[in-house]
């Protein structure tokens, strides 16, 4: 690995490391050390950092702000790419917006609220990044990326790369063609938006924020919801119904405010978690018979 170590940093691509604690980047703040973590200033260094990769078959991942993520305490084997200031360029062309996979979602649908553009109101409270958003097609307030998304340039983890219309990514239920089809790191996406009453737009975007932030932990470090919503039922309902609102294993709770988070009261490891996850799925199915599948993507050793 310091082989590796020094032929990245000789590229001078940016950011890189070895043995990067992953609880430094996720919201939860829970996760063991990336073998190698790298955060490129470019899409051209993240292009050299991959072909450095693909030359001595490391693995890896690629990561945003860290929102919706379970890191193993053991950490993660091969490299990590995070997903950063490098590229989080953004470009408006009337209603139409190009926007890195570095961009913070709630810091792009803020700002082009205020510009009087519609469709990305539902994204208001979401943490994470745009490439995040779009591997996962995000979604809250009965909309999703998929609604307004034209297009996302991906690297592949070939080293190619290939621009998929909204067709192409298979998009459906907080899920695309990314995560498991044809892995690879959103490095811009292209949004189709609609010209709206400024004063409007602004008005929902609060209402949504108020909405977050009354119902759901702020003041805890947590990954967003933990659970796919088993319809016709809600997840957080059937875990509220079950009385486990508050239950906790080491430092890991499900939140007071909303059954559907687990939040890190206090030095949670990820077993905790993994462990209090296991617990909601067995009583739930006990209790009423339904089978619970996580929406939190857990990975790592």
């Amino acid at each position: 690995m310091d082989t590796i170590l020094t032929e990245l940093q000789n590229l001078n691509i940016g950011k890189v490391k070895t043995n990067e604690p992953l609880l430094n980047h996720t919201t939860i703040k829970i996760g063991g050390p990336a073998d190698l973590f790298i955060e490129p200033s470019s899409v051209d260094n993240l292009k050299k950092a991959m072909a450095v990769i693909e030359k001595n078959g490391l693995k890896w991942r690629a990561i945003g702000r860290g929102s919706n993520l379970l890191v193993s305490d053991k950490g993660i084997e091969g490299a990590v790419i995070k997903l950063g200031s490098g590229l989080d360029h953004l470009e408006i062309n009337e209603t139409e917006i190009t926007v890195g996979g570095g961009y913070s979602l709630v810091s792009l649908a803020t700002s082009i609220s205020k510009k009087g553009l519609s469709g990305l109101e539902f994204a208001s409270g979401i943490p994470g990044s745009v490439g995040g958003a779009v591997y996962m097609n995000a979604g809250a307030h009965g909309s999703d990326i998929s609604k307004i998304l034209t297009k996302a340039h991906i690297l592949f983890d070939d080293g190619s790369m290939e621009w998929l219309s909204n067709q192409e990514m298979e998009f459906s239920y907080r899920t695309s063609i990314l995560q498991k089809k044809r892995p690879g790191i959103v490095l811009e996406a292209v949004f189709k938006l609609t010209q709206g009453d400024r004063a409007a737009i602004v008005a929902q975007m609060q209402k949504n924020k108020d909405y977050r932030k009354e119902t759901q932990p702020w003041n805890f470090p947590c990954a967003g919801s933990i659970f796919r919503n088993p319809l016709p039922n809600y997840a957080g309902k059937l875990i509220e119904d079950a009385d486990l609102k508050g239950y906790s294993i080491g430092g890991a709770k499900i939140s007071e405010m909303h059954g559907n988070f687990i939040v890190n009261a206090g030095n949670a490891t990820a077993e905790d978690v993994l462990s209090l996850i296991q617990y909601v799925k067995d009583t739930i199915y006990r209790l009423y018979q339904v089978k619970m599948e996580t929406e939190v993507e857990i990975i790592g050793r």
